[in-house]
């Protein structure tokens, strides 16, 4: 049990890196650096717990990105910054990079070696697996502004 809080603590720290990098990147307002931090750390944590619970990694992603919106939506709210702020450098830790990677080296591998049913499979399975995380974490960044925000906005 104390490994596993550990490698959760851990992970949470490792996330948080890139989230305040991309930050800072984003020229995010300094203020606004701890949020994205908490805001990664919070997001890839979520994934990875909903993923030990043997929970596939794309819903798990999408979970976990409308965790991270919902938060962001709260802070924009109380420190008056706009959601984006919050929500583009928390995502960063989600994003499914090592999947559109090995996707990509497949189709490389079919360019150079010849077209294989097992090049193709590996392609189709990662290629598809990046684009439903990635259409996941959109989705879960959306609802809880289409959720939340539909009240405040005038009728007229």
């Amino acid at each position: 049990m104390d490994s596993l809080l550990a490698t959760y603590i851990l992970n949470a720290i490792f996330a948080a890196i890139p989230a305040v990098g991309f930050a800072m990147v984003f020229n995010v307002p300094r203020n606004a650096l701890v949020y994205c931090a908490i805001g990664g750390a919070i997001g890839y944590t979520t994934r990875f717990v909903l993923m030990d619970l043997n929970i596939p990694i794309e819903l798990a992603t999408f979970l976990a990105s409308t965790l991270v919106g919902v938060i962001a939506l709260y802070w924009s709210r109380k420190y008056i910054v706009p959601r984006p702020v919050y929500t583009i450098a928390s995502i960063i830790p989600l994003l499914p990079g090592t999947y559109a990677f090995t996707a990509i080296i497949n189709l490389l591998q079919m360019n150079a070696q010849g077209v294989s049913p097992e090049l193709i499979t590996l392609f189709i399975d990662n290629g598809l697996k990046a684009v439903i995380i990635l259409s996941g974490i959109g989705f879960g960044l959306a609802i809880p502004s289409l959720v939340f925000m539909r009240y405040n906005r005038p009728i007229i």
